[in-house]
């Protein structure tokens, strides 16, 4: 605690003071035009990721970036996803997933959540991604790479879930939002989005990819 503390001076006296400006502006209002979901754990910090200021990300944090899929659960993922397109006029949603995630690696060894009923309850949000795992890659046997195949999968799976809620299905049918799935390697600091044209995910290096409509949708616009 005495650390927080002492960032908390370090904070208002070398920091706050340069970009009192930029603080100040905020009390009119926040403008962000991206809502960030990503993963709880401590080693992912969004801001200094992106490398964006205070009011240029609206944030979503749960254990295993999850999206319930809409009334499956009331949730405040639900809320904070109709808050950020119904009042903050959202353009884009990130789903952001990471290297080493220990909510996924709970996913794959079922034994050890047994003794976490309600972390158990939460990763039944993405049985999907453990019956994909567990049908379509058996030929994964190192645990490495199924643990990493796991993380991209879950970021897709969630995208799937976040499309079942009707302000995200409104936006995604007048254009007006954009869906990215993203996976972080924390200890390389390389950034992954899926490409659709070659359905798998590859390092962020100039344009960010963004996933396309479903058919369905396509065809009615």
């Amino acid at each position: 605690m005495q650390k927080l503390v002492e960032g908390i001076h370090q904070f208002q006296s070398e920091f706050f003071g340069p970009r009192q400006s930029l603080f100040e502006s905020l009390v009119a209002g926040q403008n962000p035009r991206t809502l960030f979901i990503t993963c709880s754990d401590s080693r992912i910090n969004p801001n200094l990721l992106t490398q964006t200021e205070p009011g240029e990300l609206f944030i979503l944090r749960n254990a295993g970036n999850i999206v319930p899929a809409y009334r499956s659960v009331e949730s405040g993922e639900a809320a904070t996803i109709e808050y950020a397109i119904k009042v903050l006029g959202i353009e884009d949603i990130v789903i952001c997933g990471h290297s080493h995630c220990g909510a996924m690696a709970g996913l794959l060894d079922k034994n050890p959540a047994k003794s976490l009923p309600a972390v158990s309850a939460w990763l039944a949000h993405s049985e999907s991604t453990l019956r994909i795992i567990e049908e379509n890659y058996i030929h994964l046997t190192d645990p490495s790479a199924r643990l990493t195949a796991t993380v991209e999968e879950n970021v897709l799976v969630q995208l799937e879930h976040i499309r079942t809620h009707p302000t995200v299905a409104a936006a995604l049918g007048r254009r007006a939002l954009n869906l990215h799935a993203w996976v972080y390697k924390f200890e390389t600091g390389q950034v992954f989005s899926f490409n659709p044209k070659e359905s798998q995910f590859t390092p962020i290096e100039g344009a960010v990819h963004a996933v396309p409509l479903p058919a369905r949708l396509n065809s009615l616009i």
